[in-house]
């Protein structure tokens, strides 16, 4: 059968540091323990700091994977002379430039920036390969800075900060509604243009024309409404409309983590039955998750690792031949069935699609789970999260007979992937290997892979059950 195919992937990274004290960890913390302002500053990275580490290296596509397998640990001390702002992939985008992003994107005057820095900015996007003259009049008009402090003492702003400066600030969008705070429109915003900026890049490095697309699925993390419908959405739509996707709609598709997974699958689903040609699957950065591991990093004298939103873009398009195909006949789902236990999860994600084709574990070339950085998450106590689900795949094999209890350590390295974005929730889940195997089986080394997200929808407190969905890529 003639599945759709995965036509262009793009990422992108937003070097946000002064954003990290607006995360969810830091901002309550900071609030109880004051006097943790100053380490936590203390330990943010330089933009050249954040651009020679290798995890965002790969992220951007400029390094494989599979590189930090045999890189000395810890990465973060490691110097790339070889790194790049701009990659293959998308780019790492330096904060000054995304206040400007922030500004550009927003349609209310909720951002408002100091008249001297967003000149600078401004010079800084003239710049930029994806920005247009239109683009930069959208900046408008700087504030003084006596006007954004005056506005920051009302309580109804958010304050900017850039280097230890304030530099702008952001405003309120109601004054008694509760869901349009300034930290909450921040979060909003920064979704939005994150996901805009890698969508842009897509249309970019692949030569696809954003008239092309028909339909937009965000996946987002963030909740977009007001007090009589929060989180309704619809970001998806908002992003489209700067991105010159003038033909198309959209809608957000959540599921917590697994949503990348989902609107793939839905994208994909949409596309096979001839209802759109071409849909875009997105995920905007979550300011939220910024510095959540901070205080295992400061307990260990090391950087503040979370100072980077992600974001990605997804072309889901008719066959063609050439691109890597969507086994729509193989999606694996998490029925409620199976409950929460870890195996029964693997057995509902991997074990019933491998069998509708029939097909082993170890017929799967690359398995992509949740690539969470280690280097991140086991300062914290958190442990290696792929290694723990590498372990869990690896022991279905043995209890399917599939793979060897003597071999248990080897299926990582064979089968598997390093850790390395982001801990932005629904983007290190499995996602970001996507733009990499597209790559290698475009050049003949990779045959299949597959892609496991898994969601903990009992955060919401309205169930107890996880969520997971899993989809298989394989070479045309």
């Amino acid at each position: 059968m003639h599945f759709p195919v995965v036509k262009a992937v793009a990422y992108a990274l937003a070097h946000t540091p002064d954003l990290v004290r607006y995360g969810s960890k830091p901002e309550r913390e900071l609030h109880k323990q004051p006097h943790l302002i100053e380490p936590l500053i203390r330990h943010l990275r330089t933009f050249d700091q954040a651009c020679a580490y290798p995890p965002h290296q790969v992220f951007i596509g400029r390094l494989a994977p599979e590189v930090l397998w045999d890189m000395e640990a810890p990465w973060w001390k490691q110097w790339d002379d070889q790194a790049a702002r701009f990659g293959p992939y998308g780019e790492l985008m330096p904060e000054d430039e995304f206040y400007g992003l922030l500004r550009l994107v927003d349609e209310f005057d909720l951002v408002w920036l100091e008249s001297a820095f967003q000149e600078v900015v401004g010079e800084a996007l003239h710049r930029h390969p994806l920005m247009s003259d239109g683009d930069l009049a959208r900046l408008g008009k700087g504030r003084s800075i006596e006007a954004i402090e005056a506005k920051v003492r009302t309580g109804r702003a958010l304050p900017l900060y850039y280097q230890g400066h304030v530099v702008g600030c952001i405003g309120e969008g109601h004054e008694e509604d509760p869901f349009l705070t300034p930290l909450i429109l921040l979060e909003n915003l920064a979704c939005k243009a994150t996901g805009i900026l890698a969508m842009r890049w897509l249309f970019r490095n692949a030569g696809v024309d954003p008239v092309t697309i028909d339909y937009v699925i965000n996946t987002g993390e963030e909740a977009v409404g007001d007090r009589y419908q929060r989180g309704a959405g619809n970001l998806a739509k908002a992003m489209a409309e700067l991105s010159g996707c003038v033909n198309s709609t959209g809608s957000d598709v959540k599921a917590f983590c697994c949503g990348p997974i989902h609107g793939v699958v839905i994208a994909a689903s949409l596309v096979h039955s001839g209802i759109f040609r071409n849909v875009l699957v997105v995920g905007g950065g979550s300011l939220a998750k910024l510095g959540m591991k901070f205080q295992g990093h400061l307990a260990h004298d090391m950087p503040i690792l979370e100072d980077v939103l992600a974001s990605f873009a997804i072309l889901i398009s008719v066959h063609d031949g050439a691109n890597p195909t969507i086994r729509l006949d193989a999606i694996g789902k998490h029925d409620i069935r199976y409950g929460g236990s870890a195996q029964a999860i693997a057995q509902a994600l991997i074990a019933v699609p491998l069998d509708k084709l029939g097909w082993k574990i170890p017929n799967v070339d690359k398995y992509a789970v949740e690539l969470h950085n280690p280097e991140v998450t086991e300062p914290a106590g958190s442990g290696n999260v792929p290694r723990h689900n590498y372990r869990t795949i690896a022991s279905l094999g043995v209890v399917r007979r599939e793979w060897t209890r003597e071999a248990l350590d080897q299926f990582e390295r064979q089968h598997g992937l390093p850790g390395f974005a982001p801990t932005q929730g629904h983007v290190a889940s499995a996602v970001p290997y996507l733009g990499h195997a597209r790559e290698a089986m475009l050049k003949g080394a990779l045959q299949t892979a597959m892609f496991i997200g898994k969601g903990s929808l009992f955060l919401g407190k309205m169930t107890n059950l996880a969520d997971g969905m899993s989809f298989i890529l394989e070479a045309s």
